[in-house]
């Protein structure tokens, strides 16, 4: 008698055979069919395992991996197609296609909406160059000038050359500064203070930076010649931001209520100090104060255009390169923290920012409101509220509704002209209203 040890770790011995009783063992194996891996029931394989009675759930090998299943028979193999399934018989029956279970991601519309919003702007500043008490055709604009840049064309008669080189053009292009100037600092306002109620108009921003410009004006200060006003205005709308920041700063974060009580006490403050301005000022001064407050295009000239072009174009430069870490504070100030991320730096310096545009903006055009308010959020509502495209996209989009307000505001009334502010708080305000309900809506509540 010889014993036969198995091999598997941690077995029992099985018990001992007879050479006799091997021998048959050995010769099953020899004749079994392809595919066959152990051997009669009862008996012993090579390894030494025993193997399991009929219907036993299936035994796993030395190396603990799971037999492997047999092979389909080789006419089922051929008879597979891609899509198709053999049945009982041999015959392939089509498989229904399995819906994936990731849906596909959606497609951006960002360059649908910039080519759009450049277009719409492109046709706008032409129609508003030519359409007005003294009518110029669109196809003489064009031939104005592509005269006047040296690629041909004709320059029209005295008067409308006048007409449009003097008095349409400079205010269309201060339209397209000023709204892109108002339409970005709402979308960074929005992205920093990170609720969507937030907008230079909205917080206090533009009236104190036309009391700084209202100042210059009553006390007749010129020490920086065309850049006066300007810079007036800018120094006091930092000033005004910089106090909306602190005070509606608590415990690390701002508050939607103290942000728009803030801006209610500073519109306020604003509005009495115009009035004491106005007070002391000459009928002269009386007459620019009033443009402060009710804003307006109508004293456009090209020197103001270029007073405001570098605030402008600075602004909107360096604007778009926090669009990156704009999206990251929108996951909170933690999350941005932990990803690298200086909160405070960024807030303060896209504040500088903000009040350089909405200086800019106000030193020309006087209070201009909501339309920062109102292109953000059309724009999130469209694509999303990745700022990549949103701060670029605000500016494209605020352009716009500047040109077309001030397109009304002459036209509408002829010969009179409305006041661009006023028209833009005539439709900005319900705007704001469903905004603010839509938002406490969501938020259940502001307690």
């Amino acid at each position: 008698m010889t014993t036969r040890h198995g091999t598997g770790r941690g077995r029992p011995e099985p018990e001992a055979v007879s050479p006799a009783d091997a021998a048959p063992d050995t010769a099953g194996m020899a004749g079994a069919a392809p595919g066959a891996t152990g051997t009669a029931p009862g008996t012993t394989g090579t390894t030494g395992t025993a193997l399991e009675p009929p219907g036993a759930p299936r035994a796993e090998d030395h190396t603990g991996a799971p037999e492997r299943a047999a092979t389909p028979p080789p006419a089922a193999r051929a008879t597979a197609t891609p899509g198709t399934t053999p049945d009982a018989s041999g015959q392939p029956v089509p498989v229904p296609p399995v819906p994936s279970a990731t849906p596909a991601a959606p497609r951006s519309r960002a360059w649908p909406l910039t080519a759009g919003l450049t277009a719409a702007l492109l046709l706008i500043a032409l129609v508003s160059a030519g359409y007005g008490a003294y009518d110029i055709p669109l196809g003489d604009v064009l031939s104005s000038v592509r005269h006047r840049i040296g690629l041909g064309g004709q320059p029209l008669d005295r008067v409308g050359e006048s007409v449009l080189w003097n008095v349409r053009l400079p205010r269309v292009v201060l339209a397209l500064l000023v709204g892109a100037s108002l339409g970005c600092a709402g979308a960074l306002m929005q992205g920093v203070f990170g609720n969507p109620l937030a907008e230079p108009g909205v917080i206090g921003i533009s009236a104190g930076a036309a009391v700084g410009a209202v100042a210059s004006i009553a006390f007749g200060l010129s020490f920086l010649g065309n850049w006066t006003v300007t810079v007036s205005a800018f120094i006091a709308g930092l000033a005004t931001v910089l106090l909306v920041y602190a005070l509606s700063r608590s415990g690390g974060r701002t508050e939607v209520v103290t942000l728009i009580l803030t801006g209610i006490a500073v519109n306020a403050f604003a509005g009495a100090l115009i009035g004491l301005f106005i007070f002391f000022a000459d009928n002269a001064q009386i007459t620019q104060i009033t443009f402060w407050q009710l804003g307006s295009l109508s004293q456009a000239t090209w020197p103001k255009v270029l007073a405001v072009l570098p605030c402008t174009l600075l602004g909107l430069a360096i604007a778009p390169l926090y669009a990156r870490k704009l999206d990251l504070l929108a996951l909170g100030e933690r999350p941005a923290r932990h990803l690298g991320v200086d909160v405070e730096r960024l807030r303060i310096a896209l504040i500088l920012v903000v009040a350089l545009l909405t200086a800019a903006a106000v030193a020309v055009a006087g209070i201009i409101t909501f339309v920062g308010l109102l292109v953000p959020h059309l724009l999130r509502m469209v694509n999303g509220p990745g700022h990549r495209f949103l701060v670029p996209g605000s500016a494209l989009g605020g352009a716009l509704v500047l040109a077309v307000g001030d397109l009304a505001a002459r036209t509408v009334a002829e010969p009179a002209e409305l006041p661009l502010g006023v028209l833009t708080a005539l439709f900005g305000s319900p705007f704001f209203f469903w905004l603010l309900r839509r938002t406490r809506r969501q938020q259940g509540g502001w307690a």
